[in-house]
């Protein structure tokens, strides 16, 4: 990891001593994991510059302006698309964010948007008892573009932080701040590239930040505690019309640990003749933790609802609610790292530990 104190970089680059206008003199830690935002143009397309990016921040000036808060900058050494990012990487991030957690009164962590949410749930269960804001962001169009929205998720990222108003695992993205276990990437176009389409969003960012507080997650008294992340076998199937379980049964019912299921609707899969329903009670023998989820961006799973969903709360399924699939994912993960006991694992899958489900 390489890291930079904001004012000795800048007497190295600027004349004089930086100067900041701060309100409660607020300081934040910058973590750049790589992703559009930090890469520059190459032969073979875009790619993660640190050198560009570090110079292009540290001589922007309105990182210095009245009201943004003292910030310090650690680079992850490599930089990643994010396509790249797995369980290594995000204990990467959540030690950072631990080893200087008394040290800041805010992070933000820089990352690409293609799983930005995944990153961001993960953080959510591994920061246990967060009481600061942790706010990822990224952009569609690398800082080097003149036309990069990079610029101000950066900056209202960095003032969002400061403030400390959420304290919690945020995205902020095109002007939306959103629960990190909430979120969902919607488009790769589009500059409000994220939404919350099961939890209304934490603020807007318009002329001005107004925050949503009857939305913030309640806040835990206890002790801040970081949990590292061991990889577990974890696999996600998405149901579509004709799909033929059998080609599933060997993983099922030998290598995961934990399986999400996407399903129609409000958690409906197709009979198959019976084969899913088989093949599910194998796997509920083998202590393999099955979490239903919809595909809908809107839902909530309700096994109960129809016949067609019912089979799988029988053959010992659980409910993901209202929960993104990337949600589910790092959920298993946090549980199958906390606990032996896939019973007590099934019974946490269904509640809300972090904001990330309506119960």
């Amino acid at each position: 990891m390489k890291k930079e104190n904001t004012q000795d970089f800048g007497k190295r680059f600027h004349s004089g001593e930086m100067e900041y206008n701060i309100v409660d003199m607020s300081k934040i830690l910058i973590i750049h994991t790589g992703g559009t935002i930090g890469m520059t143009r190459t032969a073979d397309g875009y790619k993660p510059d640190g050198l560009y990016f570090r110079e292009a921040i540290f001589h922007m000036d309105s990182l210095r302006a009245k009201g943004m808060p003292e910030w310090d900058f650690i680079e992850c050494d490599p930089l990643l698309d994010s396509s790249q990012m797995s369980v290594k990487e995000w204990n990467i991030m959540g030690k950072l964010i631990s080893e200087n957690y008394e040290s800041y009164d805010g992070f933000v962590v820089l990352h690409g948007t293609d799983t930005m949410a995944y990153s961001a749930s993960a953080l959510s269960f591994m920061l246990e008892n967060l009481n600061k804001p942790v706010i990822l962001t990224g952009s569609q169009i690398p800082l080097c573009e003149t036309r990069s929205d990079g610029r101000d998720n950066l900056i209202t990222s960095m003032i969002i932080a400061g403030e400390g108003k959420v304290k919690e695992v945020c995205i902020y993205f095109g002007g939306l701040l959103v629960r990190g276990n909430r979120a969902t990437k919607y488009s790769a176009q589009d500059m409000q590239a994220f939404i919350s389409p099961n939890y209304p969003i934490l603020a807007n960012a318009g002329l001005s930040i107004k925050y949503h507080r009857s939305a913030f997650l309640k806040q835990s008294e206890g002790e801040f505690h970081f949990r590292t992340f061991k990889d577990v076998p974890i696999g996600v199937i998405r149901v579509f019309p004709g799909i033929r379980f059998d080609l599933f049964e060997s993983i099922l019912t030998e290598n995961l640990k934990g399986v999400v299921i996407e399903t129609f609707g409000s958690g409906n899969v197709p009979d198959d003749n019976g084969v899913l329903i088989s093949l599910l009670s194998k796997a509920k023998e083998r202590g393999v933790v099955i979490v239903v989820c919809s595909q809908c961006l809107q839902a909530t799973v309700d096994m109960s609802a129809y016949e067609a969903g019912s089979a799988l709360r029988k053959a010992g399924a659980v409910s993901g609610r209202d929960m993104t699939s990337e949600t589910a994912v790092t959920k298993l993960y946090y549980l199958f790292n906390r606990y032996d006991d896939t019973s007590q694992i099934k019974k946490l899958m269904e509640e809300d530990l972090r904001g990330e489900l309506t119960v």
